[in-house]
Parts: structure tokens; sequence; C-alpha cells
């Protein structure tokens, strides 16, 4: 099955990406996507930009390239208490926010129940959508307290491509439990590239081979199509999509 759907995609402006936001569309219209999420890393992460970046997306429109644009951040946790840095008012206006942790931000630390603290308090913030790369390796969770977090606050868990093939590697074992925990737990997953450059995005196809391990059901799969992915926004994370 083609998923029409990315939801976690770099341009230049983080920093340590490659390339920019119309030739991420651009290449998201050659390969037949219908929506693309554009989720710069917000200003903890060394190199990307000032808060003030994101909140200007009103300037840019809805569509290129035929592509419906989603216009958000890949924010960080930035401590225990499950903090993020971007200001709440601009949390409030993102079409998606990801909550991630990340090594350049926060320090690596083997102690799951500080590591799950952290990501359990950020899942209390109502703007936050998806939590991205749980598995991540340097950040050891309790994987099913995350799962139930996910479920009782309708956020989505991302099995993330790039952690299979270029970052974070040995998040595998940890993403298959996590995968089959949400299968358990009837809590939906999201597909996504996590890409740096154009040419990768869209591609889900490790993320995918560990979905199939676990034969998760296409239901719980809400990038499957644009209806049900734009239908979850709208009726349970109360987002209002406006054209442009």
């Amino acid at each position: 099955m083609k998923y029409p759907i990315d939801m976690h995609t770099h341009t230049i402006v983080s920093g340590h990406a490659y390339t920019t936001l119309l030739e991420n569309a651009k290449y998201a219209s050659e390969i037949g996507l219908e929506i693309l999420g554009t989720t710069d890393h917000a200003p903890s992460m060394p190199g990307a930009p000032h808060h003030w970046y994101f909140g200007n997306f009103k300037v840019l429109p809805r569509k290129l390239y035929g592509v419906t644009m989603l216009y958000g951040s890949e924010a960080n946790i930035i401590d225990y208490d499950g903090n993020l840095d971007l200001p709440l008012e601009i949390q409030e206006k993102l079409d998606i926010m990801i909550a991630s942790m990340h090594d350049p931000v926060m320090k690596p630390n083997p102690d799951r129940d500080l590591n799950t603290r952290a990501i359990l308090k950020a899942m209390d913030n109502k703007n936050v959508i998806m939590v991205g790369h749980p598995g991540n390796p340097s950040f050891p969770i309790h994987e099913e307290e995350l799962v139930k977090k996910a479920k009782e606050k309708n956020i989505l868990i991302e099995i993330n491509n790039s952690s299979f093939v270029r970052s974070r590697i040995g998040s595998d074992k940890t993403c298959s439990t996590i995968a089959r925990l949400c299968k358990e737990h009837g809590v939906r997953i999201i597909l996504n590239s996590d890409s740096h450059v154009c040419f990768t995005i869209g591609n889900f196809d490790a993320a995918i081979k560990v979905l199939k391990d676990v034969n998760m059901p296409e239901e719980l799969i809400i990038n499957r199509s644009s209806e049900v992915f734009m239908k979850f926004l709208r009726e349970e994370k109360g987002k209002v999509i406006e054209e442009r």
C-alpha cells in the first residue's frame, strides 16, 4: 500500500538538512504525496531557527505544487518535566507539532524512569500531535507507559523510517516492541521519513517492514489516507486547517 502523507520532514532551515521547502514540496508532488508536513527543528537544536520562523507560517500558501502543506515543528523536550522549546502562543498556531528527545538538547540518559517521565509530561501538552522516534536508544523508556499515555491523550506514535537506516541506529528492538504494544492497545501510529533531504521523502520501506513483522492492522496506520488523517486533526485534536 502507498501511504500518501509524510508528516516529519526538514528543510535547510534546520541547520543540518540540505533541501529547501520548495524543493521538498516539488519532490513530494513528483512522487504523488497528497500531504506534506514540514517540521523543522525548534530553537534548542544547534543551527535551528529562531521561534519567529515558526510564528510566520501565515505567509505560506496551503498548497505547493498541488501538495497540501501542513506547517509545524519538531519541538525538543528540554527537561524531565516535559517542557518544549517553543512559546505556547506559537505552539497553538502550528498545524502539527512533534515532541522528540535529541542528544544535542538533553544529555543521553540510561534512566528509564526519568526519560519516561519527560515524554509522558510532554504528552500532557494539548498541542502535541505525535511523539517523534521514541525508540531512540539514547533515551530508553518504559514502552508500555508511553503507549498507554498515547491512547489516553489521542497522540500518535511515530514509526520513524530514518531510525532504521541512518539515524539512531539500534532503535530496531525498541521500535518493534512499541509497534507490538500499539497493536495490543489499539494505539494509532504514523509512518514518517524524518527526511533531511528531499530524496527520502515518502520512503517508509524500513518502517513498513517493522509493521509487517508485528502484523499491524491497517486501521491503526493513520497516514493510510488523507481523509483519515485530516479527520483526526480536525475532530480529535481540534485543528482547523484553513485554506489560504
